[in-house]
């Protein structure tokens, strides 16, 4: 009688991540780059830099070519902006599901519901590579523990997301990646989780994972030291205004931790209406204006145009269009930054 395995259909096994790097190989340029970018972020969101470190790119990628068009405008726009402002994009591969849907670049790139996660892997390398030779950092969600293995040397900040903050395993998993790491609110709005996953992910941890000759180890983290909050709202409203980033920084000085902040403009500080990323982003940057020292980051959800669309045959769906949440279009991205990078410039002069 068999006893394992019942509900397993069957098993694929992958490519190893050392044979993927052997394949897809950064160059001396580019690690030499990404080095210097987890540096500066890394200072911004320990205070040692005083610019604002602005995530920013589309909801998630399903489409190569148009995301590396969007990475082309957004290098050609970090030199205008480099005086206060340090622009990192948005590379999300992989997407939480709270029922189902479909799950990012990586597990179907194909669109189609097909699964061929080997080759999501590679597709989503080879655009890391691309993106990072046009001397821009990359941003994306740790999701699963295994994919950092893959794709995480050529990663400047990670996000973990709402959902799974809460999960000892990202919290271990945190603890180990080489680049900052901001937690974001739980998605009630609660910052308890996002504060306990800062404690956790800090210190040294031991657990499970894949080496990278792909054999099952254990892994044994030092802790890191650049992990920080991000506020994304929640379902008791936004949390972006000036009282609930004073009730932020109390519950870090609680902790003895110099208050970090990163504000998400999208989800429910916006009530999911890409509409109003602006007004949240104007919002910081009065704060800011107003002398706030702790809001060291912002994200905000972008593609080459505005909105998004369901998720169809590939050849029916409209060019730089997102096919999960909202985002805004390229001009109000570009406007967005400028504007606050004039203010902010004019500030400190």
């Amino acid at each position: 009688m068999q006893l394992e395995n019942l509900n397993v259909e069957k098993h694929q096994v992958l490519i190893t991540p050392e044979h993927l790097k052997a394949k897809l190989p950064v160059t001396e340029e580019i690690r030499e780059a990404v080095n210097e970018s987890r540096k500066v972020v890394r200072d911004i969101v320990m205070g040692e830099d005083p610019r604002l470190l602005v995530v920013v790119g589309p909801c998630s990628i399903h489409d190569t070519d148009a995301a590396l068009d969007y990475a082309r405008k957004l290098a050609a726009l970090r030199p205008q902006v480099s005086e206060s402002l340090y622009l990192v994009m948005r590379a999300y591969f992989e997407k939480p599901r709270s029922t189902v849907g479909w799950k990012g670049l990586i597990n179907d790139p194909h669109l189609d519901d097909s699964f061929c996660v080997g080759e999501g892997l590679e597709i989503a390398r080879q655009l890391l590579l691309d993106i990072s030779a046009l001397g821009l950092p990359i941003a994306t969600e740790a999701l699963d523990p295994i994919t950092p293995q893959y794709l995480q040397e050529l990663i400047s900040w990670s996000a973990i997301g709402a959902r799974t903050t809460e999960s000892q395993t990202h919290r271990e998993m945190a603890s180990g990646l080489s680049c900052a790491v901001g937690f974001k609110n739980g998605t009630d709005g609660s910052l308890d989780v996002a504060i306990n996953a800062l404690q956790s992910a800090t210190s040294p941890h031991r657990f499970l994972g894949i080496s990278p000759a792909g054999q099952v180890s254990v892994i044994h983290t030092r802790g890191n030291p650049a992990a920080h909050v991000v506020l994304r709202g929640g379902s008791n409203g936004p949390n972006y205004d000036q009282s609930s980033i004073a009730a932020t920084e109390q519950a870090l000085r609680d902790l003895q931790r110099a208050p970090s902040i990163m504000v998400d403009c999208s989800h429910a500080n916006s009530n999911k209406d890409h509409t109003q990323q602006g007004n949240v982003l104007r919002s910081v940057r009065q704060q800011l204006q107003a002398g706030n020292c702790s809001i060291t980051g912002v994200m905000i959800e972008s593609n080459l145009s505005p909105g998004n669309q369901s998720l169809t045959d590939p050849r029916e769906m409209a060019y730089g269009v997102s096919v999960t949440d909202a985002c805004v279009g390229w001009d109000e991205t570009a406007l967005m930054l400028t504007e606050l990078n004039a203010a902010l410039s004019a500030k400190a002069a």
